[in-house]
């Protein structure tokens, strides 16, 4: 009920921009289900920055939006901001592991754009075992042939094979299976076998019309020496590519492979590489500043001074605790011994008191002249008397229970422990009736004949 309560009282409390930046995060999920994207630049910025300042307590959220925002950027050729959302998603502590193993995977991307191939592979292996304790498969094989991708851009065509054979073993995804083709053809082609890059990527290009492919197709002929099926790939490339780095590439086949072309045509040509690979230089240039925030995030050392600070609080909180305790416990210890000394000193008095109150009565009972040692005839004096030498109690039988005269005289001849005959003689009253009297008064004070003399005793102790 408490919990449900602050639950309540937390999202009352939830500012307005916070929950203005849910409903657009659930929008760009939206559009990113249905293989879309959010491209309001303005709207995930403000969601971005809301989220940011509130990550500890929205950070599924946060994450998301680092996402959407990072995804955008890199499509507005903003590497350098986009990596730093991504990484600041890294640190968001979200458990949506789905996210945060594509967030690795555009960081890998990004990596690879860059031509660092061991941090982009590493970016690619995060990802993969993100993905992997997530239980989501596909994106899991993906990421397998990402690493193997760069292994290939790298020259390691056994180790590239090693992990695309992985890959053939265990995944039964189809899609994934045709696109290991064109890892292997990369491979193929940094190892200089040429023939094996045609191969692959006619087994890529059945299943689909990708430029890199086609590229690599071009390339293969160009270096096997067979200039026009070179020329022919190239011109197929430059028909669909998008990518200044395959529109450079099949450039350079062009210039190199085209025997057709006249100088002023080839002049073109190079022109228009030359142009190309101006642009490939200013994002490089960008996408080496991303890699740079990316390898300070993961070589800095963690600030400690919160952890530090944090520590030595909760050190002082404890020993102001301890101490406290201590103190309290002392302070307990103290107040039991007293209590105890009291309780101790309490039955002594007690004890004491049980002494006197037996003496006197002895006393009392073996008077010779019991009527004139207790001025039995002056019912006020005997008070006194009685009052004087047994703590109070005619006053409190008068006080407590109302007692007449002679149901006092009955409690104090009982207190002596006279006998019926003894008591009847002080009290003119005849012997039966005496019993039957004691027995009334027993009752009035809530005891029996049997107990009334004991009755009496803790009486005059106690109360």
């Amino acid at each position: 009920m408490y919990l449900l309560l602050l639950v309540c009282a937390f999202t009352a409390c939830t500012p307005r921009s916070i929950r203005e930046a849910q409903s657009i995060v659930a929008q760009a999920d939206s559009l990113w289900h249905q293989g879309q994207m959010y491209d309001d630049s303005t709207q995930l910025a403000r969601t971005y920055s809301a989220l940011h300042a509130w990550r500890a307590f929205y950070a599924d959220e946060y994450a998301h939006a680092c996402y959407h925002y990072g995804k955008l950027l890199r499509a507005k050729e903003d590497p350098v901001s986009a990596m730093q959302v991504f990484i600041n998603a890294t640190h968001s502590r979200t458990r949506d592991y789905h996210i945060l193993g594509r967030v690795y995977n555009n960081i890998g991307d990004i990596c690879h754009r860059a031509n660092e191939f061991d941090l982009s592979y590493n970016m690619f292996k995060r990802s993969a075992e993100i993905f992997l304790s997530d239980k989501d498969t596909l994106s899991y094989y993906y990421c397998l042939n990402d690493m193997a991708y760069e292994l290939a851009e790298q020259g390691k065509k056994d180790e590239t094979f090693e992990i695309l054979a992985n890959i053939e073993c265990h995944c039964s995804y189809e899609e994934v299976l045709v696109k290991i083709f064109e890892t292997k053809a990369v491979a193929c082609l940094y190892a200089e076998v040429y023939d094996s890059v045609i191969y692959y990527t006619s087994l890529y290009t059945r299943k689909s019309n990708d430029p890199n492919s086609i590229l690599l197709r071009a390339q293969a002929y160009s270096f096997m020496g067979e200039n026009d099926s070179a020329t022919y790939y190239a011109d197929s490339v430059l028909a669909v590519a998008t990518e200044l780095n395959n529109i450079s590439n099949a450039l350079y086949v062009l210039t190199n492979n085209d025997a057709t072309k006249d100088k002023d045509a080839i002049r073109e040509v190079a022109a228009d590489r030359a142009d190309a690979q101006k642009l490939i230089e200013i994002q490089r240039s960008k996408l080496a500043q991303a890699v740079q925030l990316l390898e300070l995030d993961l070589h800095r050392k963690p600030n400690l001074v919160w952890l530090y600070a944090t520590f030595i609080t909760l050190i002082i909180i404890g020993a102001v605790l301890l101490s406290y305790v201590m103190v309290k416990r002392r302070r307990h210890q103290l107040l039991s011994q007293k209590i105890s000394d009291l309780e101790i000193k309490n039955k002594e008095i007690i004890e004491q008191k049980r002494i006197q109150i037996e003496a006197h009565c002895m006393r009392f009972s073996n008077s010779k002249d019991i009527k004139s040692d207790l001025c039995w005839s002056d019912y006020k004096k005997m008070c006194d008397i009685i009052n004087q030498y047994f703590y109070l109690l005619a006053k409190k039988l008068q006080l407590d229970y109302n007692m007449s005269e002679r149901e006092v005289r009955v409690c104090v001849l009982s207190l002596f422990d006279f006998g019926y005959e003894r008591m009847a003689d002080l009290l003119f009253y005849a012997p039966t009736g005496v019993g039957k009297l004691k027995v009334r008064v027993a009752r009035k004070v809530g005891t029996t004949a049997k107990n009334l003399r004991h009755f009496l005793i803790e009486k005059a102790i106690n109360n």
